[in-house]
């Protein structure tokens, strides 16, 4: 009988899919049985395979990340998911842990560290797997209030390092009235007139961290 830990890796990228595939297997307890690109098909590779765990990156198109967990765990309630990305603001890494992900994990991750959290995602239901920046780690709260989504966090967070709406569309690979529909629902929540208001108002809040400041010369 084959007891090996199925994986479902989900990344809009294939070179990256396709190293993944290759780092996991080389373990002979795991075995990549999927791949995705976007949240649609995340979602049916995830009830069709019922993998015991799905590898997401937040940023491949479709739906935005809590969205595509909540979905998963509907279709394969088996599956445990982990987050692996190049991306962790401390109030989207908050707002997938509250959806009982089993890990979020820097793609600057160890191999160790990455096989230990595919297993442990298995094997223990009770732990979670953090590999992110120690800012972020500090900045979470478990409980703190937070009217935004993840993806509406995401392009305020980039809106907040003075990207245009252009800019923020091309990074989070969304389409320009997408990023525009986004920030119409955050100035809605946030009571803000301008998106240098919204990201005041954010950091007020505590849901974004303040913007850098470039030193003068």
């Amino acid at each position: 009988m084959d007891d090996r830990t199925t994986v479902l890796i989900v990344d809009d990228h294939s070179l990256f899919r396709e190293g993944l595939k290759e780092l996991l297997e080389s373990d002979d307890d795991i075995a990549v049985v999927g791949e995705a690109g976007d949240s649609e098909s995340a979602v049916e590779q995830a009830a069709s395979l019922r993998p015991h765990v799905v590898l997401l990156d937040v940023e491949i198109p479709g739906d935005e990340a809590t969205t595509t967990v909540s979905r998963i765990q509907a279709a394969s309630p088996r599956s445990e998911v982990i987050i692996l990305s190049i991306y962790d603001g401390p109030y989207l890494v908050q707002s997938l842990l509250a959806q009982n992900i089993r890990g979020y994990l820097l793609k600057t991750v160890r191999r160790a560290e990455l096989l230990a959290a595919v297993r442990t995602a298995r094997t223990d239901h009770d732990r979670v797997m953090l590999v992110i920046s120690r800012e972020s780690l500090v900045q979470v709260q478990p409980n703190a209030a937070n009217p935004l989504s993840a993806r509406e966090l995401q392009v305020l967070e980039l809106v907040a390092e003075a990207l245009s709406n252009g800019q923020v569309a091309s990074r989070m690979n969304l389409t320009e009235s997408t990023v525009k529909r986004h920030l119409r629902n955050i100035f809605l929540k946030l009571g803000a007139v301008s998106r240098v208001d919204a990201v005041n108002k954010a950091v007020a809040a505590s849901l974004i961290k303040p913007p850098s400041i470039p030193h003068q010369p």
